[in-house]
């Protein structure tokens, strides 16, 4: 039996030197990928690569359960679908930790705890926005559009500018060009 470890970060600025450390030592072979966890199994390079190595008996390993998806919750539900695929895990930390070769009631009671917490987590979210709401204060990130952007904006795209160059000469995001445009559009 050999271990195949995976690390994984969601972008290239993150450090993977815990994550190698941990896994380097133990596994002939760590697959690295720099994606989302919130991708499927099948959208995963590192992670298809890692399984596509694998042999019979061997095991695919990661430092916790929260570096196969984007949070513990995910990483559950990614080590469920490892295991309808005939995939065993081995995860060295955290509240999942140990070897695993199917669903278990310690998994089960880890997913039902991770759902738990993140419905907490979106109630009080929402909680705190109606109250801060009620008290006349919105929530939200500041705006980078001011009016004096906007007018630029509609002026530069009745030019025939694209939205390219609309959002390098402003300075914002082409997706933000694209929104203001839509609102100027629709009276919004």
């Amino acid at each position: 039996m050999a271990l195949i470890g995976l690390v994984r970060v969601s972008t290239r600025g993150q450090d993977t030197a815990r994550q190698h450390d941990a896994l380097d030592p133990i596994c002939v072979k760590v697959f690295e990928e720099k994606v989302s966890g919130k991708l499927a199994v099948d959208q995963r390079p590192g992670l298809q690569k890692a399984i596509e190595h694998l042999r019979d008996g061997d095991m695919l390993t990661v430092q916790e359960v929260d570096r196969l998806g984007r949070n513990l919750l995910e990483g559950l539900i990614v080590l469920t679908d490892l295991f309808e695929r005939g995939i065993s895990v081995k995860v060295l930390e955290g509240i999942a930790a140990g070897e695993h070769t199917e669903r278990s009631l310690i998994l089960d009671l880890a997913l039902a705890l991770a759902e738990d917490r993140r419905r907490d987590i979106v109630r009080k979210t929402k909680n705190g926005l109606e109250a801060a709401r009620a008290r006349g204060r919105v929530g939200g990130r500041p705006t980078v559009v001011d009016e004096d952007k906007r007018a630029a904006i509609v002026a530069r795209r009745d030019r025939g500018e694209s939205i390219r160059v609309i959002a390098s000469g402003i300075g914002v995001s082409m997706g933000t060009v694209h929104r203001v445009l839509s609102e100027e559009s629709t009276g919004g």
